[in-house]
């Protein structure tokens, strides 16, 4: 089990030597190739996914056949569909690695047995929910408040990791430009 998914619970909640070592057990690890797909869309939502290592993304296809990313997670974040997760429903979204990743996944029905099992975990991913949440909340009133130029500007100041690891098309779809629009953004600001 990584010490960074373990190190990032503890970082919540206070883990008893024996949740510390059973926690694993309701995980697997997957090694996952650059652009390998975790979770293809138009299949049930089954897994939530730990970032240990790279960069994963969820993105949908629009009626014009183009991917549109509305998630990211690098290491130390979660990742998934998570209202198609929480209802056991099909997802119209695909969860892919960006660059070569190192994940962990968890089943619904392993999910469900953890919270059961070891109740201090559900205030865990409460927590991440509510910092998730919150972040969607931030990310719409920056659509809304700002003009494309200063959405990509505000999120480069704030998120200056991602500018750099992530492809500029898919960080395009992300931020609701289009691809060359973002690389003269890119080149206006080191001019």
């Amino acid at each position: 089990m990584p010490h960074s998914l373990l190190d990032h619970i503890r970082k919540f909640i206070s883990l008893t030597p024996e949740l510390e070592a059973q926690i694993p057990e309701y995980f697997e690890r997957l090694e996952v190739g650059k652009k390998e797909v975790l979770l293809p869309a138009n299949t049930i939502c089954n897994r939530l996914f730990f970032v240990e290592k790279g960069c994963v993304h969820a993105f949908f296809t629009d009626r014009q056949g183009v991917e549109k990313s509305v998630q990211f997670a690098l290491e130390n974040w979660w990742i998934s569909d998570y209202q198609a997760f929480y209802k056991k429903k099909m997802t119209d979204s695909t969860i892919q690695a960006v660059e070569d990743s190192v994940v962990w996944s968890i089943s619904k029905e392993r999910y469900d047995a953890l919270l059961v099992e070891h109740p201090a975990t559900e205030s865990y991913f409460r927590k991440m929910y509510e910092i998730g949440y919150g972040a969607v909340i931030t990310r719409i009133k920056y659509l809304f408040t700002y003009s494309k130029e200063e959405v990509f500007y505000n999120f480069s100041e704030q998120f200056p990791y991602f500018v750099q690891r992530v492809p500029q098309y898919i960080l395009a779809t992300y931020l609701g430009l289009t691809p060359e629009y973002l690389s003269k953004l890119r080149a206006k600001r080191r001019s």
